[in-house]
């Protein structure tokens, strides 16, 4: 068992493990948060989040810049985001079989490239991110040594929290994108433009994945492996309804999520013998039970993965 003196740097570790895991679950379910509302289900988050990865880490290693691998990664996510939108709202293309192509696509081109690229070589990128100094913080048991010498960029994703809160609940666009969620047709009466609505939601919700696959690979773990993500993005989408796409709940969900991962990863640390298996399921059951309990009491936006032709009715 942990003993009392190293139960501080273990709940530290725990806690700061938990903070770094649920950034990109956060950001991806965010931007995921924002398309469902618009009616839009995009199950190719995971691919996104895979070629944000692979671009953001490629460009910060040739620059040695994380903000222009982030930016690298952000590009990309807006371009899948655009390609998803134009062919599911301007073609009304199936929006299931058109995520999971997304995925099946970038998993299968990150890990060409990489191999083609890096050939058998495991390159790291040597960036440093910046830092947000927190004073008196930092002298806090437990607390300051979670939070100390932490990426700017980190408590970044965080503050992107109550924007998003903001835009979905207070903004004339957070209304519109609702109301072409539940009722398509009765916004398009109402002089909504549907189409570029979801467009909107399609760009934000691409670019934010990219943005949390770039984090992924530039500012945690500083590189690449094809197939890194290993379900995060599925998460994501999954955490997105968890929060029953209210940022706030978002937030809540991610970070339980990253509190049960760091758990399972520190598990051992305790002396517990349990199979090293069921600790790394422990996440994602947690996430399943949750979805599970909610179910009944969580409704999905009426025209989820439902195509709108203007003029319809």
């Amino acid at each position: 068992m942990i003993g009392t003196t190293a139960l501080e740097p273990f709940l530290a570790a725990l806690l700061a493990g938990a903070l770094v895991a649920a950034a990109p679950l956060l950001l991806a379910a965010l931007g995921e948060a924002v398309g469902q509302r618009a009616g839009l289900l995009n199950l190719g988050i995971e691919g996104t989040m895979l070629c944000g990865a692979f671009f953001g880490f490629v460009v910060a290693l040739a620059t040695g810049s994380v903000l222009a691998g982030m930016a690298a990664g952000l590009a990309v996510g807006l371009l899948l985001g655009a390609l998803f939108g134009l062919l599911a709202i301007g073609l009304g293309l199936d929006q299931i079989l058109l995520g999971l192509a997304i995925t099946i696509a970038g998993g299968g081109l990150t890990a060409f490239l990489y191999r083609d690229i890096f050939g058998r070589q495991n390159p790291a990128a040597a960036v440093r991110p910046l830092v947000l100094p927190l004073g008196p913080i930092e002298g806090l048991p437990v607390v300051g040594l979670a939070l100390a010498d932490r990426p700017l960029l980190l408590w970044g994703a965080y503050a992107l929290t109550p924007v998003f809160a903001f835009v979905l609940a207070r903004s004339r666009f957070g209304l519109h994108l609702r109301a072409v969620g539940e009722a398509p047709a009765a916004a398009d009466a109402a002089g909504v433009d549907v189409a570029r609505v979801r467009l909107a939601a399609a760009l934000t919700g691409g670019a934010m994945t990219g943005l949390a696959g770039a984090f992924l690979s530039v500012v945690d773990l500083k590189l690449f492996q094809p197939g890194m993500t290993v379900g995060t993005g599925f998460i994501a989408l999954a955490l997105a309804m968890v929060g029953a796409w209210r940022p706030g709940r978002i937030l809540l969900a991610a970070v339980s999520f990253g509190l049960l991962r760091a758990l399972a990863n520190g598990i051992q640390i305790l002396g517990i013998d349990v199979r090293p298996e069921f600790v790394t399921m422990l996440p994602y059951v947690g996430t399943m039970a949750a979805l599970v309990l909610l179910a009944r009491s969580t409704r999905l936006p009426a025209a989820l993965g439902v195509p709108y032709t203007r003029g319809q009715r």
